[in-house]
């Protein structure tokens, strides 16, 4: 039996003959750090689990803009990977790999059969939706009504938790594309930060000096 016995949500609510259909369906995949894996409805190759590794699900603006709606880690399911399942939903999103990742594919057509033949699957994909829109409900709340100090605050606070390191490498137009702003407004805020002694800048990398300053804002 291959892993997705372990990683599949709701595996121990299966048949035995559906769970037989899911291991013979599932494919594996392993993708470089900065693999373009799903350009919204240029692709619909199937759910995406993560076995490990890291995914940033992000959307472009009509001016080349980027903004990351959420990012997926160890165990989390991508459903806009499978969008075109999704046939009242128009959503454009571009996923990439953030990091070395290995991923299990469940094709669009093998879900659509699990769904329609088992309830706990079908449940767990409206959670799994509503998860998704609420993480994007948060995000324009952001955008919207929290200043840019206030964002790129919460981003650094956030990528050094994920990297469980106070010095991040990355670059301030990686951030830029983060948090949907450009290069020359993080890095003007990042030396106003500086100058409150909240991080050190450098070459390629930032060190958060003061983690109760950043939280403040």
């Amino acid at each position: 039996m291959n892993k997705i016995s372990s990683l599949f949500p709701v595996w121990d609510q299966l048949t035995e003959e559906q769970k037989q259909f899911l291991t013979d369906s599932v494919i594996k995949r392993d993708v470089h750090k900065n693999t373009v894996l799903h350009r919204g409805d240029e692709d619909c190759d199937g759910l995406y689990i993560l076995e490990s590794g890291q995914l940033r699900a992000y959307i472009i603006s009509d001016e080349g803009k980027e903004l990351t709606l959420y990012r997926l880690f160890e165990m989390d399911m991508c459903l806009f990977s499978a969008s075109c399942m999704l046939s009242n939903i128009q959503f454009e999103v571009i996923i990439e790999a953030e990091k070395e990742t290995s991923i299990w594919i469940i094709p669009v057509l093998a879900y659509q059969k699990l769904m329609n033949t088992n309830t706990a699957v079908a449940n767990y994909t409206n959670q799994l939706m509503a998860s998704r829109f609420t993480d994007v409900m948060w995000l324009m709340d952001q955008v919207l009504f929290k200043s840019m100090d206030s964002r790129l605050a919460s981003f650094l606070l956030y990528e050094s938790n994920i990297e469980e390191s106070n010095e991040l490498t990355i670059t301030h137009e990686k951030i830029a594309n983060h948090i949907g702003t450009a290069r020359e407004v993080v890095t003007r805020m990042l030396k106003y930060f500086q100058g409150e002694n909240m991080v050190r800048l450098s070459r390629g990398s930032i060190v958060i000096t003061d983690r109760r300053k950043l939280s403040s804002l």
